[in-house]
């Protein structure tokens, strides 16, 4: 079995942990709206706000191994193609892709088109890992995508897209998917999941640093003392949280399956649009959406449960 020979190095408590992890890492990634509204009041672009994000969060993190365990920054030279790939495709690109969508469409239509992400993962895994199709995957794919797209009102609304933000946001989804390949061949060669983050991280922040103009970004974030605490919790709940969560989370569950349930975060993302910002739910797809984001979740929770290393 694929799991099997992690699972015995590691301690029970994070085999269980698993599914609360991903689900965890999920509900931070929705909460990104927060943040990126204030910065984007405040002036900077969408790409300035990810450099924000990213570079703050490569220094924090990287600062961290250092005084944790040096050891973790060791990689092998022929394996720097997978935290390249994780850094620049996974994350900037992705990033990149799902902003443009933003522009080109709306809110709504890029976050259905970025969570087609689960589709495109089930894909690689079969296509890479040879991971099995399971009908537990199948309904709660099926169900996730659907709560999706009622939840951010492409069903039971009056959207449109153009064929670029259609392709934009397309290219988030198999962008998006990509950090679960590239961090399962990482895990898969024995590497831990700090290191993983690590290099993500590094990587995603050199390629911030090269499509940005960071004169701006550097006013904003160090205009006074609690600018710079309001971007450093930024880059600790979007970012670095997240990222170690999911990733731990891979340790013991397949990629598709974390997938899946990391579908939780558009949820999240509505119910604060609807708290925060007074952002209408379409009545009654989506509340309906949710109920089938969350049954998807408990379905492919299920079968973890019962078939642990499948």
């Amino acid at each position: 079995m694929e799991l099997s020979k992690r699972q015995k190095k590691d301690p029970a408590g994070l085999k269980k942990l698993s599914v609360f992890f991903v689900l965890l890492a999920g509900t931070l990634w929705g909460c990104i709206g927060l943040f990126v509204r204030r910065y984007n009041a405040l002036g900077l672009s969408s790409m300035q706000t990810v450099a924000v994000r990213m570079v703050l969060s490569a220094v924090i993190f990287a600062l961290f191994v250092l005084i944790y365990k040096r050891s973790l920054f060791k990689i092998r030279l022929k394996d720097i193609w997978i935290f390249v790939g994780s850094g620049v495709i996974s994350v900037g690109l992705f990033t990149y892709c799902y902003f443009t969508s933003i522009e080109l469409s709306s809110l709504s239509v890029a976050a259905v088109l970025l969570y087609t992400a689960p589709a495109f993962v089930m894909l690689f895994s079969l296509i890479f890992f040879k991971e099995k199709m399971t009908a537990a995957k199948a309904i709660s794919l099926v169900l996730a995508i659907l709560g999706c797209a009622m939840t951010t009102g492409l069903i039971g609304g009056n959207l449109t897209v153009t064929l670029a933000g259609f392709l934009f946001g397309l290219g988030s989804g198999v962008c998006y998917a990509l950090y679960s390949i590239f961090s399962r061949f990482a895990l898969d060669r024995g590497y831990e999941p700090f290191t993983i983050t690590l290099y993500t991280f590094l990587f995603s922040a050199v390629f911030c640093l090269c499509v940005t103009d960071i004169r701006p970004v550097i006013g904003v974030v160090f205009a006074d003392f609690g600018s710079v605490m309001y971007a450093l919790l930024f880059a600790l709940v979007s970012c670095i949280l997240p990222y170690v969560f999911y990733t731990l989370g891979l340790k013991h569950i397949k990629s598709s399956t974390a997938s899946i349930i990391a579908t939780i975060e558009p949820v999240v993302a509505t119910v604060i649009g609807a708290v925060v910002f007074s952002e209408p739910v379409a009545v009654p797809f989506g509340y309906l959406g949710i109920a089938l984001v969350l049954a998807s979740v408990v379905l492919i929770n299920m079968k973890f449960k019962t078939k642990r290393t499948e």
